[in-house]
């Protein structure tokens, strides 16, 4: 699936900037901004009125957007690669799970 691979991309960029770290702090604006479109994306359309997702799933998908970009601005404003981990990690979980449907 499209969404999958592209939660996957993200979190391997996630990844690289967390394990270069401090080397590659110059690549995390990039990064993060990439996760945040993406988890818009995913977010309003997995939210959407028409989409036929049950509830509770889409309020679970709401919640971890609502995380991820409260982390966001947080790494924006105080940089730290072991916050990256949850990021890296729902993404690959919510990956793994759309690849699992």
């Amino acid at each position: 699936k499209l969404e999958a691979d592209l939660l996957m991309k993200s979190a391997t960029r996630l990844q690289a900037v967390k394990d270069g770290w401090p080397g590659t702090q110059s690549d995390l604006r990039g990064a993060l901004t990439y996760n945040r479109r993406l988890w818009t994306i995913f977010a309003t359309s997995a939210t959407a009125d028409e989409n036929p997702l049950p509830d509770t799933i889409k309020q679970n998908i709401a919640n971890l957007g609502l995380f991820i970009f409260k982390q966001t601005m947080t790494l924006e404003s105080e940089p730290a690669p072991e916050m990256l981990t949850s990021l890296i990690s729902i993404n690959r979980e919510v990956a793994a799970g759309l690849r699992a449907e």
